[in-house]
Formats: structure tokens, C-alpha cells, sequence
């Protein structure tokens, strides 16, 4: 008689922790055994560090710096403009992925510009450029108020005025419906491109210490599989929803409102990040360009429910959408404005790129009229429109 193996009797969790605890106890043996099996590296350490913060004061700079390389960090003189510079902070050298503040005592000149040089132990002169010395602005209730004016300026008050167009687009047909669903795509397609753009720029400013640009692509991974994750826990509860019914555009408009509101929180961390430094005033042009730029989210969030059904949607669905779509952007610029995280901000706007993607995934299927029908050129043209449409608006908001 045949007796049965021990692996088919065990049940599956114990063979999983021993599998886990087996690869644990190599991979510890390897990490204690292998690294004094190899000869040690050649050459002068490699001693490299990345300022994430600059604040200033009157007579202080304080430089909030992270060590991004593989080796201890001592920062032994620090020179602004060739000048020697009396300093506090980082008395022990800054281990790997460390940071630490240095506060430099020096009587900088508001709107020159400086450079930075911190001496280490070993010799190596790391540099710093501040373009245009201003004061960092104190954080407090005047400051988050004006921030939150911000926010509300920029976000809230252009989506709500882009979905007065509510009306006229419920008066169009089948036909128009979709092409104004395509310059949605427009629309969302070049916020993606550009959130993308300005995530990688972002991730570049911290050294590449956490990723750099793979922080983008983790935020919009994570952003995609979770609300791929949360719609179809949706359609399984509204079984319904295969078909075009009063449920379906709602949860739809919906979706696009939390991609344009994950957008917004990411340009609001620019927005707040850019004022924290003195690269930004606040002004009528820049109200004005982010409230033309804006309110075609408006249109965007509204197009699902001109065509779903001929019911009037209600005053707090569209006040709801027009919060989840817009409210970011005040949250955004609080955290920006007082954070000023290069790493944060890179993510955050990955995660907007990941959400939009997810919402044009949601929107491809309604601008065909038949499953497997070609798109035709006025919905094509629409989504060129789209993009056009960004693209003009975007220009104003430089101004």
C-alpha cells in the first residue's frame, strides 16, 4: 500500500510560511555571509546629497538636504557666493536616505540670486543655486486662508461654472453626446500627458533618492488598480448598468469627477510649492487663466449625464461632483504651500495620471455606437478638439 505524500496532505498556509521562512533564512545568510565574501569597493566614497526645502528668513538660510547616496555624508564647510558661512546642524555624518537641516547664518539680499557650496569631509564641494532669494511665507491662519482662496479660486469655482453647461448639453442628440464625451477624452488624455510631464520634472528636483520618476509610475499604477477595483465592485452591485439606465451616467460623471479632483490635488501641490518659493503671484491672471483653464473640467464632469437619461440631475449631485472635482485643489495648495515635498508632489500627480487613465478607459466604449464600430471623424475631431481646447487654455495660465 502507497502512503500518501506528506506536501499532499499539509494544508496550503503552512506550506506558503515555509516556503516564506526558507527564503527569509537565505536571503539573512546571504545578506551576513556574501557581503564578506567579496572584496571591498575601490576608489573615494560616494557622497551625494539633495536639498528638498530652502527656507528663508531674515539673516538665515535653512537647507533641508537628504543623502542620496550609498555612503555617509559629513558636511564640513558651507560657502554661499565664495563667502564662508558660519553654520548649525549635521554634526554626524548623514547615513544613507538621512536628512538633516543646516542653518546658515548669512544676511541674504531679497530677490539675488546665490549659490550654495557645502564642503564634506573628503573634499567634495556640493552646489545649491537659489535663482531669487525671497522670504518663505509663515505658516498661519492668514496663510492657509489665502491658500484655501486659492484653491477655491482655481478649482471649485471654474468646475461649477463649467457645469452650468449642463442644460444645453441635455438638449443635443445621441450623435452630439458622443462627440462631446470625445473632447472629454481630449480633455482628460492632455491633463494625463501633462500631470505626467510635471511629475517627472518634479521627481528630478529630489535626486532620485525614493525612485524619481518611478514614483509616477507607482502612483498611477496604484491609482488605476483601485479604481479599476472600485468599478467593478460597482457594476456588481448594479448589475443594471450594462445597459444605458439613470444610474449609469451619475456613476460615471462620478468617476471622472475623482480623476479630475486627483489631477487637481497634484496641480495644487505645484501651485502651493511654486508660492511657498517666490515663483508664483498671485494675481488676476492667474485666477483668470486657471478659471478658463478649469471650467472645460466642468464640461467634462457633466457630459456623462446629458445623454443618460432626460431626468433632471439634482442641485447636490452636481454641488457633490463639483466638491469631489475641485475641492483637491485647495488641499493641494495647503500641502504644497507649507510642505513643499518634490517627492509627495511627483506621486500625488502620478496617481492623478493614473485616475484620469482609468476614467478614459471608463468613457472609450460610449463613443461608439455599436461594440466594435469605428470611431467616426467627428468623434475623433472631437478629441483633437479636446486637446486643442487644454492646450489654449493652458497658455493663459503661464501668463
Amino acid at each position: 500500500m502507497f502512503q500518501r505524500s506528506t506536501t499532499a496532505t499539509a494544508p496550503v498556509w503552512a506550506l506558503t510560511v515555509g516556503v516564506v521562512a526558507l527564503i527569509v533564512a537565505a536571503l539573512a545568510a546571504l545578506a551576513l555571509l556574501g557581503g564578506r565574501s567579496l572584496p571591498d569597493r575601490a576608489g573615494p566614497p560616494i557622497e551625494e546629497l539633495a536639498v528638498e526645502r530652502t527656507v528663508l528668513t531674515p539673516g538665515v538660510v535653512e537647507l533641508t538636504v537628504r543623502n542620496t547616496g550609498p555612503d555617509p555624508v559629513q558636511v564640513a564647510q558651507v560657502f554661499v557666493n565664495d563667502v564662508y558661512v558660519d553654520f548649525t546642524g549635521a554634526t554626524e555624518p548623514i547615513g544613507r536616505l538621512g536628512s538633516d537641516t543646516l542653518r546658515l547664518v548669512y544676511p541674504w539680499q531679497n530677490g539675488q540670486p546665490y549659490l550654495v557650496s557645502m564642503l564634506t569631509s573628503t573634499g567634495l564641494v556640493i552646489e545649491h543655486q537659489i535663482p531669487a532669494a525671497v522670504p518663505t511665507p509663515q505658516v498661519g491662519p492668514g496663510f492657509y486662508g489665502s491658500m484655501t482662496l486659492l484653491g477655491t479660486y482655481v478649482g471649485i469655482i471654474p468646475i461649477l461654472l463649467g457645469m452650468l453647461f449642463l442644460p444645453v448639453l441635455r438638449r443635443t442628440g445621441p450623435g452630439a453626446v458622443r462627440v462631446l464625451l470625445a473632447v472629454t477624452v481630449g480633455l482628460l488624455g492632455f491633463l494625463a500627458v501633462d500631470g505626467a510631464v510635471e511629475g517627472i520634472a518634479l521627481s528630478e528636483r529630489s535626486g532620485a533618492v525614493f525612485g524619481g520618476a518611478s514614483l509616477v509610475v507607482l502612483g498611477a499604477a496604484l491609482a488605476y488598480l483601485l479604481l479599476t477595483g472600485v468599478d467593478r465592485w460597482l457594476q456588481r452591485r448594479r448589475q443594471d448598468d450594462r445597459a444605458e439606465t439613470p444610474r449609469s451616467g451619475p456613476r460615471l460623471a462620478l468617476m471622472i469627477a475623482v480623476g479630475i479632483g486627483l489631477h487637481n490635488l497634484g496641480e495644487g501641490l505645484a501651485i502651493g510649492s511654486a508660492y511657498a518659493v517666490g515663483e508664483l503671484a498671485l494675481g488676476t491672471a492667474l485666477v483668470v487663466g486657471f478659471a478658463l483653464h478649469n471650467t472645460t473640467e466642468g464640461i467634462a464632469v457633466v457630459a456623462p449625464l446629458a445623454g443618460s437619461s432626460r431626468r433632471r440631475a439634482s442641485l447636490p449631485l452636481l454641488a457633490g461632483l463639483g466638491l469631489v472635482a475641485g475641492g483637491p485643489a485647495i488641499v493641494g495648495a495647503l500641502l504644497g504651500a507649507s510642505v513643499d515635498n518634490a517627492e509627495l508632489s511627483a506621486f500625488l500627480l502620478g496617481i492623478g495620471v493614473g485616475a484620469i487613465a482609468q476614467v478614459i478607459v471608463q468613457l472609450a466604449p460610449a463613443l461608439r455606437r455599436r461594440p466594435g464600430e469605428r470611431l467616426t471623424p467627428a468623434t475623433l475631431g472631437g478629441i483633437a478638439a479636446g486637446v486643442v481646447v487644454m492646450y489654449a487654455t493652458g497658455l493663459l495660465v503661464a501668463a
